[in-house]
């Protein structure tokens, strides 16, 4: 194997559902004993080092960001391991703060390779969460920040032993992989919960919280929820810069809009006192003050431009997209909507645009590169069918386009629903005005 291409098409050879859609959550297409076949043939690399594990539907990238960027801000040498990625494979997998190189996927995809082809069955996913890792215990990190990729329980990441679980807001998605309900969601979450573990819940609707609840009591897991007690916060001053999150008498800035970016800090910082106490680190004010305040999580509530202002978030389901509205209407109240609207298939888009529509003048729908990404004609039509129109525009650059010949310079341009059609977005608007493209992969 001699490029990075080469690599990322050896590794999307495996199983990949990202790209061909998820099966059922079942042991048959998600079982955790060829993973740990996998790592114990490597040495079980995810016992080098200690490890933060932070699983739920929205905010769970936000809160890992967070998390790693105070802990690293302490001196620990960190890995972040986060799916899925906006422009480059090489997102999912960070050290020190830093992506992993191209070199590094070629070198251990090259080391991998015998022990990946001797286990039957393995999915992208495991190959990639083995491969991460392997990257974290050769490079000593001290302290790695795993987001959980789908659901929990029979998520790979959940073979690792996390001093501390972190379950961020629970609501409906994938409902017909993980349940219908948010109770059955949320034991599907809740799966990676250990015995006497310490457990930091997100604010949770009644009907979540009360799933957590009996599973931290039966297995007799200390559970911390944020919003109580010392963990009660605030909203400080914000601007289209940041915000102040105000918690246990201080104030500390973060450069993430929205009002629900306040609750994903506070639940990272309960999440790093869990850290303290159950792994032994020490994670002064000052280093949480500086991680806060230097936290990069780009595509969520991300003002791309002004004159008229340009926003992408990638909200693609009922509560992110209500989420998105209401933080519209904090910071741009008054203007003129401009949406742009994408998503992939097995998202549920008619929750999120029930929300979005009624604040929008004009609507887009469009499709990014993705492979899962709704065919716009269908988007179009739920559209219609909610009482609402909306233009097809083929893909994503070309909606940019047309919606700011639409917009006027107080207007607002808002792209949002996959994380895909964000990422298009960005690169676009990029291109358009001459601004260094981020990282991008070669096609595979």
């Amino acid at each position: 194997m001699t490029t990075y291409r080469d690599a990322l098409a050896y590794i999307y050879s495996y199983t990949n559902y990202e790209r061909k859609g998820l099966p059922k959550y079942t042991m048959t297409h998600y079982d955790l004993a060829r993973i740990k076949s996998l790592l114990d043939r490597l040495g079980n690399p995810h016992r080098e080092f200690k490890s933060l594990l932070i699983a739920g539907t929205k905010g769970k990238g936000s809160t890992a960001a967070f998390s790693e960027s105070m802990i690293r801000a302490a001196g620990y040498r960190t890995g972040l391991y986060t799916s899925p990625h906006l422009h480059t494979f090489r997102e999912r997998i960070q050290i020190a703060g830093e992506l992993i190189s191209e070199a590094d996927v070629v070198r251990l995809i090259e080391k991998l390779k015998p022990h990946l082809e001797a286990i039957e069955g393995l999915t992208a996913f495991e190959v990639i969460t083995a491969m991460a890792f392997y990257a974290f215990a050769e490079t000593n990190v001290e302290v790695a920040v795993l987001e959980v990729g789908l659901g929990g329980r029979l998520d790979a990441t959940n073979v690792s032993e996390p001093a501390v679980a972190v379950i961020t807001s629970i609501s409906y998605d994938h409902t017909q992989l993980l349940g219908d309900t948010l109770s059955l969601i949320a034991r599907e979450k809740a799966g990676i919960i250990r015995p006497g573990a310490l457990v930091i819940s997100a604010p949770q609707v009644p009907e979540a919280m009360t799933m957590i609840e009996e599973v931290c009591q039966g297995r007799r897991a200390e559970l911390i929820v944020v919003g109580e007690e010392e963990y009660r916060w605030q909203p400080g001053r914000a601007t289209l810069r940041g915000q102040f999150l105000e918690l246990r008498g201080d104030r500390y800035w973060i450069p993430l809009l929205g009002r629900h970016q306040l609750a994903n800090a506070t639940t990272a910082w309960a999440a790093v006192d869990g850290m303290e106490q159950r792994a032994g680190l020490s994670v002064p004010l000052s280093a949480r003050r500086e991680g806060l305040r230097t936290t990069r999580w780009p595509g969520r509530l991300e003002i791309l431009g002004h004159n008229p202002y340009v926003v992408v978030d990638s909200a693609h389901n009922g509560d992110s997209a209500h989420k998105l509205q209401a933080a519209l209407q904090d910071f741009f109240p008054g203007h003129h909507v401009v949406l742009i609207f994408g998503a992939s298939g097995d998202h549920p888009f008619d929750d999120a645009l029930r929300e979005l529509l009624p604040v929008a003048q004009q609507t887009f729908v469009t499709r990014s590169r993705h492979p899962r990404a709704a065919a716009p004609e269908t988007l179009a039509q739920t559209v219609t069918g909610l009482g609402y129109q909306a233009s097809i525009v083929l893909n994503v650059p070309g909606a940019l386009d047309a919606a700011l010949k639409v917009a006027g310079p107080n207007d607002l341009v808002c792209i949002t629903g996959s994380i895909f059609t964000v990422a298009d977005a960005r690169e676009a608007w990029s291109e358009q005005n001459g601004l260094p493209l981020p990282p991008v992969d070669p096609e595979v």
